[in-house]
């Protein structure tokens, strides 16, 4: 059993199961139906929801434990919600496949972080979104949540590294913002918090 199968092992949801606040806020730049991934999103609040409003989900995370919860609590719903256990560090979505990538607190090794972001970005669609909440480094202040390594945690200018890193896949950013929070999502994100929320979307076909 993997860190975060022992994290999701209890009956309740360590983060609640409502959905991120600057998700709910960021939401508006989905057109209807999207078809949206969402990596690292654990127990599923933030899949379901979408879902509940109507876009396509797929949940994706390195656990087992925790993607079974995203389908219970698709079902008592009465949605959908698609999931795949995979691991990020190789985990590669077909290019142009969805019209958004949500990023809740999915704080990835520096070693393959960008990476990985890279991959995702990939697998948007030109005029795809990019919607992400980190925690930043100055979180090691807190005792609200995250890693307690510093090179996991993001800045928005770690992000725009990340996206710029292939010259091939252009995002053109419309939101980045870093600051202090309060956090009320379940057991595992409370109370006051220092975070980094970017939004960006894509404005270019895919790789030739």
């Amino acid at each position: 059993m993997n860190f975060w199968d022992q994290q999701y092992s209890s009956p309740d949801f360590k983060y609640g199961t409502q959905a991120n606040w600057f998700l709910r806020n960021q939401a508006a730049h989905l057109h209807p139906g999207s078809d949206v991934l969402l990596p690292g999103d654990g127990e599923g609040r933030n899949s379901v929801w979408l879902a509940r409003r109507g876009h396509r989900v797929t949940a994706l995370d390195n656990s087992r434990v925790g993607l079974d919860k995203p389908l219970r609590l698709a079902s008592e719903s009465k949605v959908e919600v698609g999931v795949i256990h995979a691991d990020l560090e190789h985990w590669i979505p077909q290019p142009d496949s969805f019209d958004a990538v949500v990023l809740t607190y999915v704080h990835l090794p520096a070693s393959w972080r960008r990476m990985a972001h890279q991959r995702l970005i990939s697998g948007l669609r030109p005029g795809g979104w990019l919607i992400l909440e980190a925690f930043h480094p100055q979180q090691l202040r807190f005792g609200s949540g995250g890693p307690k390594d510093e090179t996991m945690l993001y800045t928005a200018e770690t992000i725009r590294s990340d996206l710029a890193a292939d010259p091939a896949l252009i995002m053109d950013e419309a939101f980045a913002w870093e600051g202090e929070a309060h956090l009320d999502e379940g057991s595992g994100h409370q109370g006051g918090a220092y975070v980094t929320r970017y939004v960006a979307h894509r404005v270019n076909s895919s790789k030739t």
